[in-house]
């Protein structure tokens, strides 16, 4: 299991939980540094850490078994985490999942997998996981959830025909999805994203 950090409010004073789940070579303290720019003022925080600081071996698009069983248990962790929210009375509705690269991409799967009516979910650089994107392995309806998706048009590690597919899927499943495109390589958070998640997701 992994370890974890919490930050923000506490749970017995929060409305909102953000799930912040950072990104291959990361740490929980470093996604939970976001919190300086994101509207995260009224969440209570969660970060989990990856085991070794990754989440699975390869690349999201890999054959699915070489990147087991890190993935399974990465899934299993993040589940955990709203399993252990819910039983303290958060809906899914008052819970956020958020992630940055590997971190965005597993934010996207976790929630396919298990779709809900959310508070929201943010993929800075991200897509569903898998060799090939399987609709059949994903279950529920998201009911309007909003979903944030950014990126640049040629990033190094995650290509913008798996975003494409990934929006097209997850709007099948009743998700309200936003892609921003960027015209530029840079595998990073932009502000012009920042500015979207806080204006349309986080307010």
């Amino acid at each position: 299991m992994s370890n974890i950090i919490n930050a923000g409010l506490a749970l017995n004073e929060a409305k909102k939980v953000a799930i912040m789940i950072h990104g291959r070579g990361g740490t929980a303290k470093s996604i939970l540094s976001l919190e300086q720019s994101l509207n995260l003022e009224d969440f209570a925080l969660i970060a989990p850490q990856a085991p070794g600081n990754t989440w699975y071996p390869y690349s999201f698009m890999a054959p699915d078994k070489n990147n087991e069983p890190s993935f399974s248990n990465s899934i299993e962790a993040i589940d955990g985490v709203i399993q252990d929210l819910k039983a303290k009375g958060f809906s899914t509705e008052q819970i956020f999942i958020l992630g940055f690269s590997q971190g965005a991409c597993l934010s996207l799967e976790y929630a396919a997998q298990n779709a809900a009516k959310y508070g929201g979910v943010v993929a800075f650089t991200g897509g569903l996981i898998g060799e090939h994107v399987k609709e059949e392995k994903y279950k529920g309806d998201f009911g309007g959830t909003p979903v944030f998706i950014g990126s640049g048009f040629k990033d190094p590690h995650v290509p913008l025909s798996r975003i494409k597919q990934s929006q097209e899927l997850l709007s099948r499943m009743g998700a309200t999805v936003k892609t921003f495109i960027f015209e530029d390589f840079e595998h990073t958070i932009r502000q012009e994203e920042v500015d979207w998640v806080n204006e349309h997701i986080l307010k």
